[in-house]
This record gives C-alpha cells, sequence and structure tokens, in this order.
C-alpha cells in the first residue's frame, strides 16, 4: 500500500452542464453593462432637447405697407370681387359709409388694403379727421355710399372707361363717378410711382386712397403752387410733381398740418 502525504493538494476537476459558462458571461456582462450606465447617468449631463426653431413674427402694419410687391402692369383679372368685414366709424361728425372690394385673384393682402383705407381715411391729417365726418366699413351687405375697389390694371381700365376716363397708358386709378366703384390699380398700390419711390410706398399708398376718395368727396385736380411746398393731394403726384417749372414735395395728406 502505498502512503499518501499529508498536506498534499488534490485537483478536482469540476464538470459543468452545456451552456452554463454561456449564460454566467452574459449575465455578468449585463451587471457591468448596468453599473456602466449608472456611472454615466451620475457622470454625464442629461444632454439639452433639440431646440425647436421659433416661427418668424407676421410683419406688422408698418412693415407691410412700406414693402413693395410683385405685379404685372398687364395683368387683367376676373373683374369679380371679394368684400372686406366691416369697421367702426371712430370719429365725430357725419358718418360716410364706404365698402371696400378686393378683386379675387390678385397676388396681394386684402386685409392689409381693408386696414390702409380706414387708417388713412380716418387719421386725423385726412378727409375724416377735422370731425365733420369720419367714414364707417360696412360688409358685402352694408349700404354704402361708395366702394372702394383694389383691382387688376385690366379691370381699373375697364370700370374707369365706364366714366370716360383712359388709364390704360400710365396704369394709374381713379373714381369711377358714374359708378359706385372707387378704383385703386393693384399696380400702382403694389409698384408705387417713381415720384415717390420704393422707400416711400407707404406714403405712396395713403396718398392714392386720399386723392381718389377725394374726387368722390367732390374735390378736382390741381397743381404745384409753390416750390418746395408739400404738393396738394390732389395734384396727380403718381405721373408729376412739377407744375409749370415749380415742383413741389410728394405729400400723402389734405391736412399735413393737423
Amino acid at each position: 500500500m502505498t502512503a499518501v502525504a499529508v498536506g498534499a493538494t488534490i485537483a478536482v476537476q469540476v464538470i459543468t452542464g452545456p451552456g452554463e459558462d454561456d449564460a454566467a458571461s452574459a449575465a455578468e456582462a449585463r451587471a457591468r453593462q448596468e453599473r456602466a450606465t449608472r456611472s454615466q447617468d451620475r457622470d454625464e449631463p442629461a444632454k439639452a432637447e433639440k431646440a425647436v426653431p421659433a416661427k418668424a413674427a407676421a410683419p406688422t402694419y408698418a412693415e407691410a405697407m412700406a414693402v413693395t410687391y410683385p405685379l404685372s402692369g398687364d395683368l387683367t383679372g376676373p373683374d369679380t370681387f371679394t368684400s372686406a368685414g366691416p369697421a367702426k366709424a371712430p370719429g365725430k361728425g357725419r358718418v360716410i359709409r364706404y365698402r371696400v372690394d378686393i378683386e379675387r385673384g390678385l397676388p396681394l393682402d386684402g386685409e392689409l388694403f381693408a386696414q390702409a383705407v380706414h387708417k388713412t381715411l380716418n387719421d386725423r391729417r385726412s378727409w375724416g379727421g377735422g370731425g365733420d365726418r369720419t367714414f364707417e366699413r360696412v360688409g358685402a351687405d352694408g349700404k354704402a355710399d361708395f366702394v372702394v375697389t383694389l383691382a387688376s390694371p385690366g379691370t381699373t381700365d375697364k370700370w374707369c372707361a365706364k366714366s370716360g376716363l383712359d388709364t390704360s397708358e400710365q396704369r394709374v386709378s381713379c373714381d369711377a363717378a358714374t359708378t359706385d366703384r372707387v378704383m385703386i390699380n393693384a399696380y400702382r398700390w403694389a409698384q408705387g410711382s417713381t415720384t415717390y419711390g420704393d422707400e416711400h410706398i407707404h406714403a405712396y399708398r395713403q396718398m392714392l386712397i386720399n386723392h381718389e376718395v377725394g374726387h368722390r368727396l367732390g374735390w378736382g385736380h390741381v397743381g404745384c403752387e409753390k416750390a418746395g411746398e408739400l404738393a396738394p393731394v390732389m395734384m396727380q403726384q403718381t405721373k408729376y410733381l412739377t407744375t409749370d417749372g415749380r415742383t413741389c414735395r410728394p405729400n400723402p395728406w389734405p391736412y399735413p398740418e393737423r
């Protein structure tokens, strides 16, 4: 018999079942991943949410009125119209009721046009600013004394011709006095005139409104009376600012001194 030395080490091989090593390794890997994730959450700041671009603010009335818009001088619309909604008369005196019509299909802001007409006519420097009259805008079904109409050049020519006026050569506006329409040529509304320039398109649009409504109120054309002074609003400022060698400055108001 062979003696076994005391303290000798006996090696024992442990045999595991199939897949147990893989399962153990996977479990350990998952544990390591969880520890790493928790550590990352502690060490790294939270990522900021993706910024959403802010929507551009709509232009103000003054900003929209200061911009020229593309529009062909040869455009002819369908000669059908939509009407703006009502707006109360803000002043005192006799109430003059008008409607605003915009020709269908125009690539222009009809709401801006309606707002401009109401603001301009009721400005203290305009026909309604003296306290003797005020302007109220009626809707499609309201009874109006006249209709301020924004129309294409071709349609403007058609309505102005009803009153014997030729607006085709210089694409100008008119008071079609034998009808109920005061015609504002959309080409001029969009593009302005050389007498005012692009930088004064807002004032030019005010002049268009005041000039043509002035005809409806009974005022005729006048010229430049004194060189260097403000042009009378009833001067044909779209065409010129000089009369018999006297040149006036552009002016959109009947009573600019108010």
